[in-house]
């Protein structure tokens, strides 16, 4: 069984801001995080033993009070006397600078008389060993709180600079309450390194000094000061650059920028760019860096792409953060076609600016539940509506009197829908069908439900789409799409929200094959009203996700025990919730430091994918991945495997594509072979051939057969993990060959062919969820009775309060739903996500406010207690599955446990003898 004071407490919220206080209580610049143990050990690591801390809220577990009356960490399972607690200070020092320490600490445990603790610097040097240096050292004995003190200085910068509390004997557990490293000069040092970042770093930006500092990339570059016959000029400056004669796509301009960029800080890049020649009028831009690392394989990260013409100047910009300690830095802009010449007028790179959030939306009578539809019951003929194209409507009866359930789960009791339909014919294109005009009607950053009941006439043949669209200005947003192969009715749902002010929006109903009658009843586009929905689910919530304890005391007289007081404190929520980490992440300690306090699952963004392991034949790549598990393994966090193959053409890599079917068929066995031996019994779910719904590769070239064979494979060489089918768009009605019904027959295909399918996976990449669409989806695979997991989830918004309350809307039905057994994010730190404004922790490690909203919901779902022993000798509560510790107070001692509430309909009973 887990230890759960091994772990942190998920339940505090962060602040990585918080005011540092010394050991003797005087404010004091702090290079520690979390000094105090406030945040449980965010940001501290327990170095090859394990840790826990003693919350003033819990009270006191050990044998000594918190000498400040808050927290403090309990360092224990030492086996040697050197392990203890660190954190990782590199990048705080300045050198030169003298630096003062300070640490109150204990001991507990088997110990007589006393022992030493030291305070230690461990300095690292990639290519040279590992060096220590003694700080402070002082004598402890128990029962008793000592300052440990010393002062340090360095001369030369390691790459990676350590501060860590050791030294007590093994077997003796190590206290400390509070720690600080602090500078005089400290809080200037840092203003001064970030100022240094808000000047250019790029030399000879505008090219005034000619070339200088600037290199060819694959090509050639020169200056001119007009291009075309003077039709091409700068738009700034008196000259630019320009990359010339390149014969790929990532010839282009570079400079250097080693020891100019820091790591773990965020850059602004803006170019002003364009393109010339080879009657090429447009074409992509990129902004790239090119990373080398000691000991790793060369990164290209992306930073901004925009689209260039030959006609103008465009500007292009972007942002990017290095985790870790580079060697060599390069940015370089590329992109066009070969024989395309790429411009550059300026090229600028700056510490990104900290933007302050927007504030949460202000909507004035939101009217929740207010159809904005005219004439939506039919009452008055068409009025309201037009036809959208030579098609015609007409008013006629027969249609459902009930709103379809989607939107009845949202609206509740409602009066009965009048029966009558807009039928559509002399359809000539799929996209004509009725129209309506909504402009005035909308609000910016509402949810809107979309809800209608859609019927197809005469003239259909094989499965039809119809879709309610939003004409946007001149984008189309997707309301809602079914698949109809019957003359029944058919409710169709979705969502959608509009940020940024339009001039013209237009809703209609579209799809089905030119030829064929379309029949329209009930629309519906009205506000959610999320909070309501909240507090539906948070009552479907206790009913699944908690269990009544009942605690039964023994040992003592039932008079005594009416005196004994009782405190229960959760410690952990047995409820899967993971986030997707990559390798250059985990070189930066805050982004660890978030990611292991906060969750208890991970899966890998590209490092298990064949076409990073493998990108060319026999040339194998696992070490990224092997680091990452490595991680997770330390920190006991479980680990999802993504993904065996995948379906989609486009991510097969080349050398795969080329092959013929019999060394095709050879080859996915060997993948199947290769990684399930190395990674047997490691990864708990292999998600087998992501995106089958989309995508046809291997099928095509292999025949059907291929697809559940790769799951009997799997299952042979790795029986220990749950093989789960994966897909996008299952959840949010937006996509018919993913919907419900069509990922039901999908697996239902795969087990007739003898797959051993055991899980559903929903990738969850979802705009503007509404709780009922979201959970008819899950009603429905939930006939299925196997685990669904969201795999992916990730939401975005431009809007930090609307964002959080779209993740909060996808983690509560994932959470109030039997069926869910895990949720795992697809990142939550800016600019390491696959989507933008999706983040939930800032560039440099500010918890935004989506990322408060996710840590509130988690301390949400712990449960605790206190009171007193009843008369029956008991004390009863209802907690969320989970690790929990009970303390016990009788007149004559203090009595602590640990124990598991697991998923049980019946009551648990929990002895515990006093």
């Amino acid at each position: 069984m887990e230890n759960p004071q091994m772990k942190s407490d998920n339940g505090n919220s962060e602040n990585f801001n918080e005011k540092m206080i010394s050991p003797t209580g005087n404010s004091a610049s702090n290079i520690i995080v979390n000094h105090d143990f406030s945040n449980g050990l965010h940001s501290w690591h327990p170095h090859c033993c394990n840790g826990f801390v003693v919350s003033a809220e819990f009270g006191n577990l050990g044998e000594l009070s918190a000498r400040s009356g808050g927290n403090y960490a309990v360092v224990t399972n030492r086996t040697e006397c050197w392990q203890g607690l660190e954190q990782d200070i590199t990048g705080k020092i300045s050198l030169g600078s003298t630096y003062s320490v300070s640490a109150y600490v204990g001991v507990s445990g088997p110990l007589s008389g006393s022992t030493h603790v030291l305070a230690t610097l461990k300095l690292e040097n990639h290519g040279s060993a590992t060096s220590y240096r003694l700080i402070g050292k002082k004598s402890v004995s128990k029962e008793k709180w000592e300052l440990v003190e010393g002062t340090f200085s360095l001369s030369t910068m390691p790459e990676r600079l350590v501060f860590y509390l050791e030294g007590p004997s093994p077997g003796v557990e190590l206290l400390i309450d509070s720690v600080v490293i602090s500078c005089p000069s400290s809080s200037k040092s840092e203003r001064a390194r970030i100022g240094a970042g808000d000047e250019n770093i790029i030399i000879n930006p505008k090219f005034e000094d000619g070339l200088n500092n600037w290199s060819k990339r694959g090509c050639k570059v020169a200056l001119h000061d007009s291009m075309a016959d003077g039709k091409v000029v700068p738009q700034s400056g008196k000259v630019f650059a320009s990359a010339t004669e390149r014969t790929q796509n990532w010839n282009g301009i570079q400079q250097e920028i080693t020891g100019r960029v820091q790591r773990k800080l965020a850059y602004d890049v803006e170019a002003v760019v364009r393109i010339f020649g080879n009657n090429v009028t447009t074409a992509t831009v990129q902004a790239t860096l090119w990373v080398q690392t000691p000991g790793r394989n060369d990164q290209y990260v992306g930073i901004a792409k925009v689209q260039a013409t030959d006609k103008d100047w465009v500007q292009l910009q972007g942002k990017f953060l290095l985790n870790g300690s580079p060697s060599r830095v390069v940015i370089y802009l590329e992109g066009p076609p070969p024989g395309t010449d790429l411009l550059v007028n300026a090229l600028v790179v700056n510490h990104a600016e900290n933007i302050p959030p927007s504030p949460p939306p202000v909507i004035e009578n939101p009217d929740f539940g207010v159809n904005i539809i005219t004439n939506s019951q039919l009452n008055d003929g068409t009025n309201g509506w037009f036809p959208l194209g030579n098609c015609n409507l007409s008013v006629r009866l027969g249609s459902p009197h009930i709103l379809p359930p989607m939107a009845r789960a949202s609206l509740g009791v409602h009066e009965p829908l009048s029966g009558r339909y807009i039928h559509v014919q002399n359809r000539t294109q799929t996209w004509m069908g009725p129209a309506q005009l909504i402009t005035d009607k909308l609000k910016l950053f509402l949810t809107y439900q979309v809800s209608a009941w859609v019927r197809l006439g005469s003239g259909a043949n094989g499965r039809q789409n119809v879709n309610v669209a939003l004409g946007v200005d001149s984008k189309w947003v997707n309301g809602g799409q079914v698949e109809i192969n019957d003359d029944t009715w058919h409710e169709i749902g979705g969502s959608f929200r509009i940020e940024k002010q339009p001039s013209k929006v237009m809703v209609y109903i579209q799809g089905p094959a030119a030829g064929v009658d379309l029949m329209v009843a009930g629309v519906q586009i009205f506000p959610v009203d999320r909070e309501a929905r909240f507090e539906h689910l948070r009552h479907q919530t206790d009913k699944i996700r908690k269990r009544d304890v009942i605690l039964k005391f023994s040992g003592t007289g039932s008079s005594s025990l009416l005196d004994t007081t009782v405190k229960v404190v959760q410690m952990q929520n047995s409820f899967p919730i993971g986030s997707c980490i990559s390798r250059t992440n985990i070189d930066n300690e805050d982004f660890v430091n978030f990611f292991v306090k906060n969750f208890n699952w991970a899966v890998f963004g590209n490092e298990l994918k064949w076409y990073w392991t493998e990108p060319q034949q026999g040339n194998f790549n696992y070490k990224d991945a092997d680091d990452l598990l490595a991680l997770c393994q330390n920190h006991n966090i479980e680990t999802r495997g993504h993904c065996i193959f995948w379906e989609v053409q486009d991510t097969v890599q080349q050398w795969v594509q080329a092959l013929n079917k019999d060394n095709l068929k050879k080859a996915v066995q060997d993948r199947l072979t290769d990684l399930l031996t190395r990674y047997k019994g490691k990864f708990r779910h292999y998600d087998v051939n992501n995106e089958m719904m989309h995508g046809s590769f291997y099928q095509d070239r292999l025949g059907k057969d291929i697809r559940a064979n790769m799951f009997k494979n799997a299952n042979q060489l790795d029986p220990s993990a749950t093989l789960f089918v994966n897909d996008y768009n299952v959840e949010d009605g937006c996509d018919t060959r993913s919907c419900p019904e069509r990922y039901i027959e999908h697996i239902l295909d795969l087990q007739e062919q003898g797959a051993p399918v055991g899980g559903i996976g929903l990738q969850g990449h979802i705009d503007s969820p509404v709780g009922p669409v979201v959970c008819n989806a899950l009603d429905k695979l939930g006939i299925l009775g196997l685990p669904i997991w969201f795999t992916e989830l990730d939401v975005s918004s431009v809007n930090e309060h609307v964002r959080g309350e779209d993740l909060e809307v996808m983690l509560r039905e994932a959470f109030a739903h039997p069926a869910v057994e895990g949720v795992v994010l697809w990142g939550f730190w800016e600019l390491f996500m696959s989507r933008d404004n999706a983040h939930l922790v800032n560039a440099e490690g500010d918890i935004n406010e989506t990322g408060k909203r996710f840590l509130a919901l988690k301390h949400e779902w712990l449960s605790h207690a206190r009171g007193h022993v009843d008369e029956q000798g008991q004390f009863q509560f209802r907690g969320f599955h989970g690790t929990y510790v009970v303390e016990v107070v009788t007149a004559s001692k203090k009595v602590t446990k640990t124990f598991v509430v697991d998923k049980d309909n019946s009551p648990l009973v929990v002895p515990i003898d006093l």
